[in-house]
């Protein structure tokens, strides 16, 4: 029997491994996909907002070209890291549900079950976007997860949204040849995009380079075009492919599964003791972004990788370590 089984293959649950091993825990991590699965899906040349020092876990240091890693860099440094410290790593897993009780729990999945006696659950929020809930999202035409920019020159596309990704999105398309439309229900962009980018967008849509329609939302999607809704009435706009970049939210579904108490606040946060991050489920414990809830910028790795030494603290000797300055800010991020 492990001591701890990890769902969740991200830095955050290669972080509560480490630190598993730093208090002498065995420990397995298990993942529905590959390692660090929700990076593998980020923008193919996206650079990270923070320093390499903030992205790095177990002491090892994080070495790149420029001052902010690029999302290669991110992939290659977290795959030598399991390497190195011979991590437990059972991925393309499902995790089907959580048996049992404190001390002796089984953990079901599509492959098999595995007994423990703690479980951490680290599945941040990027597998389940936030949707449109309109007529035609289905459409193959329609991402919720924008890549690179090549597929979509001399295509008309609608970008949605108005953070960081999508003002990124719709810089790269236009630049690649891509007759770009930004729609955003709200009055302007967003005044958390970060200075290095807002001029470029704010400069494309006033030369009218990038056309944008704020106060606009999708009524449904069609082949050929879409229906939008403005502060004018209801008009259509030809489209050839729709990049929504409306944001993510936890598999809350998954969460209920597990039998933990999702609160009836405006973030839908589910329940843990701020400190250890033990649910009302004991000795089953939650890390990283998923501990935010719907608001997905509160925890990050910068600060979530410090969930791990907090809740083997608590595994370990039973008492609380409060989290000590530098290691509570916001992510500052989308």
């Amino acid at each position: 029997m492990n001591d701890l089984v990890i769902i969740g293959a991200g830095p955050v649950g290669l972080a509560c491994g480490i630190q598993a091993g730093e208090h002498n825990l065995s420990s397995m991590i298990i993942d529905k996909g590959t390692l660090v699965n929700s990076l593998v899906g980020y923008p193919t040349h996206m650079e990270f907002f923070s320093t390499a020092e903030l992205l790095e876990i177990g002491g090892h240091p994080f070495p790149t070209l420029s001052t902010k890693p690029t999302r290669p860099e991110a992939l290659k440094y977290y795959r030598r890291v399991a390497d190195v410290e011979s991590l437990d790593l059972r991925l393309y897993e499902q995790v089907q549900r959580v048996d049992g009780t404190d001390n002796n729990f089984s953990v079901v999945t599509t492959k098999g079950t595995y007994p423990c006696r703690k479980v951490i659950v680290v599945t941040g929020f990027f597998d389940v976007p936030n949707l449109l809930n309109v007529p035609g999202e289905e459409l193959s035409k329609v991402t919720h997860y924008y890549r690179e920019p090549y597929a979509y020159a001399g295509q008309q596309v609608a970008v949605i949204g108005a953070k960081n990704s999508a003002a990124k999105a719709a810089l790269e398309c236009y630049h690649y040849g891509a007759e770009v439309t930004l729609i955003h229900r709200g009055d302007a962009l967003s005044e958390k995009i970060k200075y290095w980018i807002k001029p470029d967008i704010e400069n494309r849509i006033r030369e009218g380079s990038i056309a944008a329609h704020f106060g606009t939302r999708v009524t449904a999607i069609e082949s050929e075009q879409l229906k939008l809704h403005g502060p004018g009435g209801a008009f259509s706009l030809s489209n050839d492919f729709v990049i929504a970049m409306t944001g993510y939210r936890p598999d809350y579904s998954f969460l209920e599964a597990l039998n933990i108490t999702i609160q009836k606040d405006r973030f839908q946060t589910p329940f843990h003791h701020s400190e250890t991050f033990e649910t009302n489920r004991p000795g089953l414990y939650i890390a990283g972004t998923v501990c935010g809830g719907l608001r997905t910028s509160r925890w990050f790795i910068e600060n979530g990788r410090f969930h791990a030494a907090q809740i083997m603290r608590h595994i370990t000797t039973g008492t609380v370590e409060p989290l000590k300055l530098g290691q509570r800010y916001w992510k500052t991020a989308e």
